[in-house]
């Protein structure tokens, strides 16, 4: 772990808010299982060639993001397979694009795996009475799947999602719903997350927090007014600041 700013950190936090994907979790690993699994399958069914899928897929995934910005369902994996079938010509599909989109996060969740340190630091943070809750983007229902499937669903006060807010982070809406709903009793918010703009430099210029980002492979640590308070590649780092440094 690494502390940029030391003075930051001088005092146990009032409430903690935490990212998901790619925070609690390595988010490449799962995609990539999930996404080769639709792959293998609208190539079996439809007779097409990867390299057709990929760019027909892309290409959907492009439009519905240009279409929808900075808003939950311009991740919807549903919305990007209805749009890839209707660019092979096949129509909207309703069908094969459901089917679709239960096989990708039916995979992704078989491949997503928590990341060491997890639920002991949560369990850590609610001895200490400490406020938490969950600011993600992406739809209500999925990412509440994977909060229950991590089986995180009793370790969290709160979860704010982009499609509850209205918009992405690093827009000021999901971390101020957040602090609405858990009122806490100070003014030193911590936001945990591994994005360096939506995560960390949201957070800071919405709500002022506390910045500490997550790193591992794929990640990038955050520099001049994206970089966090404090870094760090294992969550057992954090238990050891808030028990041994701070919680004393």
């Amino acid at each position: 772990m690494k502390i940029y700013n030391q003075e930051k950190f001088n005092r146990l936090p009032d409430a903690i808010l935490f990212d998901t994907d790619n925070t609690l979790y390595s988010y490449d690993p799962a995609h990539i299982a999930a996404q080769s699994a639709v792959r293998e399958k609208v190539i079996k069914n439809l007779s097409i060639s990867s390299e057709d899928f990929d760019k027909t897929f892309n290409q959907a995934r492009a439009e519905v993001k240009s279409r929808l910005k900075e808003t939950a369902s311009s991740h919807s994996r549903l919305l990007y397979f209805q749009r890839m079938l209707e660019l092979m010509g096949l129509g909207s599909q309703v069908l094969l694009a459901l089917d679709f989109e239960q096989t990708y996060w039916r995979t992704f969740l078989s491949n997503a795996i928590l990341f060491d340190g997890v639920k002991e630091l949560l369990d850590d943070i609610r001895l200490l009475s400490i406020p938490t809750a969950i600011v993600t983007d992406l739809t209500s229902q999925i990412q509440f799947r994977k909060v229950v499937y991590f089986g995180l669903d009793h370790y969290f006060d709160y979860i704010v999602t982009s499609e509850e807010a209205g918009f992405d982070k690093p827009h000021p809406a999901p971390f101020q719903i957040a602090l609405d709903k858990m009122r806490p009793k100070g003014d030193c918010i911590w936001m945990v997350g591994d994005n360096p703009v939506n995560d960390i430099q949201g957070a800071r210029q919405t709500i002022n927090a506390v910045t500490l980002q997550k790193v591992h492979d794929g990640v990038q640590l955050g520099v001049n007014s994206c970089q966090p308070d404090a870094m760090f590649s294992d969550f057992n780092e954090l238990r050891y600041l808030i028990n041994n440094k701070l919680g004393k």
